[in-house]
């Protein structure tokens, strides 16, 4: 038995359920698109510091890569809480990524701000700031093992942006290696321990080599170590740490994040559009003003994700043997 539709209504009925399913399958496609709004780049950084410097040089290039408005977003405060804060706001949909440091692992580390390890999803990384251990260029010490020596006979004033801070724990960690002392002396950045250095203010100091290259250059400060595991090319004639015989690797690393439960394929999006910019001749140039290699800054989701984890796994257990946190 055959049912006959017949009639306006039952044309209707049809006319009515294609329409539906197209509607439908347009909304999809619609979703699936990204971008389809501007992405902000959130920094904990004041406008002009490093990290600042770092995501607008990839934005201009990630602005035609991605086809879409880019915005630097600064949130400052709280190291790295503050931008912790509002990302963690925002919906996970790749529009909002978090321009991220080791101050933002640490600040995790110490159970600061609402994000754990695991809501940190890697999509690439812009930089490789490796810490070098530096003296005035005038200092009686020439090697590593001499200011190792000279803590031995008395603490080494040591300048650091902050207590628990990544130069702070990289020092503290190389000093308990090594069996010696420091006395940490916090500043409000970099430039103000370059400042002190410069004025003898302080005996020794783990600088990052774009906040220092130009007195390297000039000798007005000498590199004694580059806390790494393998010798920067810039300064292929100072050695690593662990060439050294220590095991103490930290960078200041600049790269970018998404938060957990952002669709796959828009981090894949998000990773394919900074890397193409961060492969333009321009990007290369800031790179290279700033005394820092493209081969050994720019690197991928797999690899940046990778050590984010290992930065935060080291940062952690560095502050329970220091006894700024305490183990659960």
């Amino acid at each position: 038995m055959k049912i006959k539709r017949s009639g306006p209504s039952g044309s209707n009925i049809g006319t009515a359920a294609i329409i539906s399913l197209w509607l439908a399958g347009a909304t999809c496609l619609a979703q699936d698109k990204f971008p389809v709004r501007p992405i902000d780049i959130v920094t904990h950084a004041s406008p002009g510091g490093g990290t600042d410097a770092t995501a607008r040089a990839v934005v201009r290039g990630a602005r035609v890569a991605l086809d879409v408005n880019m915005a630097v977003l600064p949130r400052t405060g709280g190291g790295g809480v503050v931008a912790m804060t509002y990302v963690n706001n925002r919906p996970r949909d790749g529009h909002t990524v978090l321009a991220i440091t080791p101050t933002h692992l640490f600040a995790i580390a110490r159970g600061q701000g609402p994000l754990s390890i695991d809501d940190l999803v890697g999509v690439a990384r812009a930089t490789d700031d490796a810490i070098v251990v530096m003296v005035r260029g005038d200092s009686e010490v020439q090697t590593l093992a001499e200011l190792i020596q000279l803590g031995r006979e008395q603490p080494i004033k040591w300048g650091t942006t902050q207590i628990g801070g990544v130069d702070h724990i990289a020092g503290a960690i190389l000093a308990q290696l090594a069996e010696t002392q420091l006395s940490v002396v916090p500043f409000s950045g970099g430039g103000e321990i370059v400042t002190n250095l410069m004025g003898g203010s302080i005996d020794a100091a783990g600088l990052n080599l774009t906040e220092a290259l130009g007195q390297i250059e000039r000798g007005d400060f000498r590199a004694l170590a580059v806390m790494a595991d393998e010798r920067l090319s810039i300064l292929s004639d100072v050695p690593t740490t662990v060439e050294l015989g220590y095991d103490v690797v930290f960078s200041t690393v600049r790269g970018y994040i998404v938060l957990n439960g952002t669709p796959e394929n828009r981090i894949e999006i998000l990773e394919r559009g900074l890397l193409e910019s961060m492969q333009q001749p321009a990007y290369h140039a800031y790179l290279e003003g700033s005394g820092l290699e493209a081969s050994e800054s720019i690197a991928g989701r797999e690899e940046w994700d990778r050590q984010i984890r290992r930065l935060y796994n080291d940062a952690r257990a560095a502050m329970i043997d220091l006894g700024i946190i305490e183990q659960n």
